[in-house]
């Protein structure tokens, strides 16, 4: 049966309509079973050790449980769970949210299986309780990106002196593998909406294509190479407070300026879009150069919005007079320095015209910090000479 799905096609529209009625009208006048009048809940608790086997076995018992995203996990035994959770003062059973669609009670245990599947450490605790916190905040619309279509994914620009704490990659290629804090966090973050949301492909997540950054989009801002106030600081926060911004794209762009002073680099940046709500990820050398010419964030961000071309062609009036560019409303775009030497440019937009908003919250670290990230510090790649 064909039923129209994001048609502008008015014979499809009708005739996909008109093949679902039936259906939702039985859904919705039918009497309700015995069962539906009075649903029986189960009373019994679930076991806290629900397979044993060896790693391959586990893993292929986590697959076929639909609670992997594909790739191998790391066991979630008692004693690693354990360890995850002395990355934060809560207690196990605190409630950090619930997840839709099923309203997942995410509790800082089950935070920790899912980190602890994802390879995360134990000091990358206090960001993923921010960043689950951050996820249910109305203001991100969630409760569409996480189901829809489009595949919007979310993408976590974290700030403060917990970026060098838990070596979070914020210069050159900050947003590909390599790197256990950029790629595990992301992960985890999958894995927790995946597992405690119950958002699952083809059933709630109703993606038509994908997206591959739903494995992982996480860098830092590089605040030690940007000559501008960092987003955390930008967004109403202190410079020594650890925050994350969120917001979900579903695109991303690359591009490289045609001209290197700081009206060329402003205009390449302007030709990537920007569409709806928008990150601009400016390397330092260029905001350098934007910097030295005067160019504060405010008037980079003016200059884009300005200059930047519409996606969608403007439709003229009954007179065949165009209308009036709207004002410039700088709320709807980001820019976070980050990035290594090179010309290269990138922009993480939002396609689909959804309202939204950028999220910030506070990362609160627990009393062992200290402790904690000595504990992990030489958790870092040492790459082989050749």
């Amino acid at each position: 049966m064909n039923v129209a799905c994001e048609s502008t096609v008015a014979a499809d529209i009708e005739a996909g309509t008109a093949a679902a009625m039936p259906g939702i009208l039985e859904a919705l006048t039918r009497p309700l079973t015995s069962e539906e009048k009075a649903p029986k809940s189960s009373a019994a608790k679930p076991p806290r050790i629900v397979f044993e086997g060896n790693y391959e076995d586990v893993n292929r018992f986590l697959y076929r449980s639909g609670w992997t995203d594909g790739l191998p996990i790391v066991p979630p035994t008692e004693k690693a769970v354990a360890e995850m959770m002395t990355g934060t003062d809560l207690p196990p059973d605190h409630v950090v949210a619930k997840i839709i669609p099923r309203l997942g009670k995410a509790t800082v245990e089950k935070i920790a299986v899912n980190a602890v599947m994802a390879g995360a450490l134990p000091t990358h605790m206090p960001v993923l309780i921010a960043a689950v916190e951050a996820l249910m905040d109305p203001k991100t619309r969630f409760d569409t990106f996480e189901v829809s279509t489009g595949s919007w994914a979310p993408f976590f620009a974290v700030n403060g002196p917990i970026r060098s704490d838990i070596h979070l990659n914020c210069s050159s290629g900050a947003l590909s593998p390599g790197d256990i804090a950029n790629a595990a966090i992301g992960r985890a973050v999958g894995l927790i909406v995946r597992n405690i949301g119950g958002a699952r492909k083809g059933v709630e997540d109703m993606g038509v294509v994908g997206n591959p950054a739903k494995y992982s989009l996480v860098l830092g801002e590089y605040e030690e190479e940007s000559p501008w106030e960092p987003l955390h600081v930008e967004r109403g926060f202190k410079k020594e407070d650890n925050a994350l911004t969120l917001f979900f794209p579903n695109s991303y762009v690359q591009s490289v300026p045609r001209e290197t002073g700081a009206e060329g680099i402003a205009q390449a940046l302007a030709n990537m879009g920007p569409w709806n709500m928008s990150c601009l990820i400016v390397i330092p050398s260029h905001a350098k150069v934007l910097a030295d010419e005067g160019w504060t964030k405010k008037k980079l961000k003016e200059y884009i919005l300005q200059n930047a071309a519409s996606p969608f062609p403007a439709k003229p009036k009954s007179s065949d007079v165009l209308s009036e560019p709207p004002a410039v409303d700088t709320d709807g775009l980001l820019i976070v320095v980050a990035g290594g030497p090179g010309a290269w440019m990138a922009m993480l937009r939002s396609v689909g015209g959804i309202e939204n908003d950028f999220v910030t919250k506070k990362i609160n670290l627990p009393r062992n910090w200290d402790k904690l990230v000595k504990k992990y510090r030489n958790v870092v790649p040492a790459y082989a000479e050749y």
